[in-house]
């Protein structure tokens, strides 16, 4: 729990605050942060969410997830609002952020995007009385969770819970085989390392989301190109 909280405190900031844009009938909402105090905590984003009049939402996911209970908060939300929701995995949709976007009547992903499931993490100081309590509060959350996943996905509660307990990273035509997504986005392929969050407190983040990509000739070519076009132009200026 230690390193959820670091990791959590390390992301902070790195996303942005919420922020709903209306366009006619259509509104966007961002969810490109952390859930939670450090980053888009439930009031903030249902204030926000409730000033939307428009008749279709697309909530936009760039997130590592964050506070369980943040996140149920925004799912009721979202599902109580009349306009029909569309949710889009632009990079990635990690622990609470996975479920919460359950509330999307549609679920579009990015080629390149990635889904990730777990078991819910807690913090428990006292006794050991208080500690079997807490253990006791968290199988009742991956319970709740496991419905939500179930009901998506069309999954039984054993494979979903088996999926959770091993910390579960779906690419994007994994997410769509398996339930968790509805289509491919019809959008270039993304790089979802461009999130640029702070995932040392999960288990198995995939390379592709943690490791630097890899310099290509191609890409060495064009720096180069620029490079010299630079050159170029100071000794023109001078």
């Amino acid at each position: 729990m230690r390193k959820l909280i670091q990791m959590l405190a390390s992301n902070k900031d790195r996303g942005s605050r919420p922020k709903a844009e209306t366009n006619g009938e259509e509104a966007t909402v961002y969810l490109y942060d952390a859930i939670g105090m450090w980053g888009i905590e439930a009031g903030d984003f249902v204030r926000d969410l409730k000033a939307v009049k428009a008749s279709t939402i697309h909530l936009r996911i760039n997130s590592p997830g964050g506070d369980v209970f943040d996140a149920r908060a925004m799912k009721v939300a979202l599902e109580q609002h009349p306009a029909k929701v569309i949710a889009h995995v632009d990079g990635l949709s990690a622990s609470a952020a996975s479920f919460l976007m359950m509330a999307a009547d549609e679920v579009r992903i990015a080629d390149g995007a990635f889904v990730m499931i777990h078991n819910a993490w807690g913090l428990a100081i006292g006794n050991a009385r208080e500690m079997r309590e807490t253990a006791d509060l968290l199988d009742k959350v991956d319970g709740s969770i496991v419905n939500d996943y179930v009901a998506k996905t069309g999954k039984d509660a054993e494979q979903v819970g088996a999926w959770m307990a091993a910390e579960t990273w779906f690419t994007s035509a994994e997410a769509i085989d398996h339930g968790f997504a509805d289509v491919l986005a019809e959008k270039p392929k993304v790089d979802a390392r461009l999130s640029a969050f702070d995932l040392t407190a999960y288990s198995n983040p995939p390379k592709a989301l943690t490791e630097p990509p890899e310099t290509t000739f191609d890409a060495m070519a064009n720096d180069r190109q620029r490079y010299e076009a630079r050159l170029a132009l100071y000794e023109r200026a001078a």
